[in-house]
């Protein structure tokens, strides 16, 4: 292997976030290397949350969050890996979180829009979100206007 990347740069209108392939004959410790690395880029400008289970800390990257809300009066962060409790308040998430990935959908949730299988519209205005692990929520009515919103400007 003599070290040399091919970089194709592409832009298009259609990916909100980057998008990287790696295309290789081998995952190996310089793929890795790699893939590290873009990580550590992308994550200092959204910072990794700590969660807690059992008193138990876990790293969580931003982009596995499916989404936040309160239970049980304690803040908690969905992933497809479990669930985590956080100890920070829903609007201190809100303020570290990506905010073209992540919205707010009622006074107690934030959701990942890319973790969303599909939005269900009703005759009566109200939406309700499927996540990828099957989990449903809805959106407060004061939300609808400001997720639909989201929505067109993604799609």
């Amino acid at each position: 292997m003599n070290n040399i990347i091919d970089i194709d740069v592409i832009i298009d209108e259609e990916y909100i976030d980057p998008k990287v392939t790696i295309e290789t004959n081998a995952k190996n410790t310089y793929v890795e290397s790699i893939v590290d690395a873009i990580e550590n880029v992308a994550e200092n400008e959204y910072p990794i949350l700590t969660g807690y289970v059992d008193n138990n800390a876990h790293f969580i990257f931003q982009r596995d969050i499916i989404r936040a809300h309160i239970e049980n009066r304690k803040v908690i962060l969905e992933t497809e890996e479990g669930t985590y409790n956080v100890r920070k308040s829903l609007v201190a998430l809100e303020n570290i979180l990506n905010p073209t990935r992540f919205v707010r959908i009622s006074q107690s949730e934030i959701i990942n829009i890319y973790k969303v299988e599909r939005f269900e519209f009703d005759i009566a205005g109200t939406i309700g979100v499927v996540f990828s692990n099957g989990e449903k929520t809805w959106v407060s009515r004061s939300r609808v206007s400001n997720l639909k919103d989201i929505i067109n400007k993604n799609h």
